[in-house]
């Protein structure tokens, strides 16, 4: 399905994109992400399609706002049939909580419900329109960290099973990344759409790729074909010619940064001190302080780490974007 949305107030704001399986639109905060949301849905004033000019009743969308608006002085199954209409708006209500794997919890209020189990609710109760197409306001908002990978498979598996479209806005980097198909926005502006990962692996700037969660961002010039770093009050070679002076962005992948012995008496190297140490699996991240900046750098658990570090960045795995002044 092709959104196409013209915003002017509370903000202007133009968006267009195709919105196919479940499709995650990242930006950070402000951006006017929920606001298309409620466009699209008819909650705000805007010009656009699908479903333009029409009043929000009698759009065919399913709405899922921030933090799941269910009613709580009704319980599972009353809340899906408020959407519903007629004699059997009970037994059509069981029918979509079966559907959601809540039927056990029909009889059961909010406050009782994890935050995963009034996601469901509420996706039973947006399905009850019989929607075109499903909007969902950052749907992880409300998940804690340990919850949030299996609440989101079911989520995505649901969305899958009843086949339809769905436009999920977020700023969860781990929601993007099992997207079908993936739409960044900056700038109040859609800068990148694509699978994410194409989009993970290619980030079209720097404003993307920490939009992504990708560490090691970080904000620099060019000068004399060497990448400046103000932060960390130091410069260094990159790969590549480089014609004018210019600002830019640039990253580094933490694996491909190297740790090495201050002892070792190196010369192309950069002083950092360990101000970090966090175990993912068999990889330790590091966080390293380098003058003002910081810099992450993975590590596998079975490399000795010495008590004095320094750092090698290689010329070839550095990664910059111009950027505008």
């Amino acid at each position: 399905m092709r959104v196409d949305y013209h915003i002017e107030q509370p903000i202007a704001l133009h968006a267009a994109f195709d919105v196919e399986g479940f499709t995650v639109l990242l930006g950070t905060s402000g951006e006017g992400k929920s606001l298309l949301l409620r466009a699209i849905a008819g909650l705000t004033p805007a010009r656009g399609e699908p479903f333009d000019g029409m009043d929000a009743q009698h759009r065919a969308v399913g709405y899922l706002p921030q933090g799941y608006a269910l009613f709580p002085h009704l319980n599972a199954w009353q809340n899906v049939a408020f959407a519903l209409r007629g004699s059997q708006r009970r037994a059509q209500a069981m029918q979509l909580l079966e559907r959601v794997h809540m039927a056990e919890f029909a009889e059961r209020y909010p406050a009782t419900l994890s935050g995963g189990q009034q996601q469901r609710v509420a996706l039973a109760r947006a399905l009850a329109r019989r929607p075109q197409l499903l909007l969902l306001d950052e749907p992880t908002s409300a998940l804690d960290p340990v919850t949030r990978d299996d609440v989101i498979a079911e989520l995505i598996g649901e969305v899958h099973e009843f086949g339809i479209p769905a436009l999920a806005v977020s700023h969860d980097p781990h929601l993007a990344a099992v997207a079908d198909r993936l739409v960044l926005m900056h700038g109040r502006r859609v800068i990148q759409i694509g699978s994410p990962a194409e989009v993970y692996a290619n980030p079209v700037n720097g404003a993307a790729a920490r939009l992504l969660g990708h560490r090691n961002v970080h904000r620099g010039r060019i000068e004399a074909a060497k990448l400046v770093w103000p932060d960390g009050g130091m410069a260094f070679a990159i790969d590549g010619r480089v014609g004018a002076d210019m600002n830019v962005d640039w990253t580094i992948d933490p694996e491909a940064i190297r740790v090495v012995d201050v002892r070792d008496g190196l010369s192309d190297v950069i002083d950092a001190s360990i101000e970090v140490r966090q175990v993912i699996g068999r990889v330790t991240q590091l966080g390293l302080r380098c003058g003002r900046g910081r810099l992450w750098v993975s590590v596998p658990q079975d490399k000795a780490i010495p008590e004095s570090v320094a750092l090698q960045l290689p010329a070839e795995a550095i990664r910059w974007w111009e950027r505008d002044t």
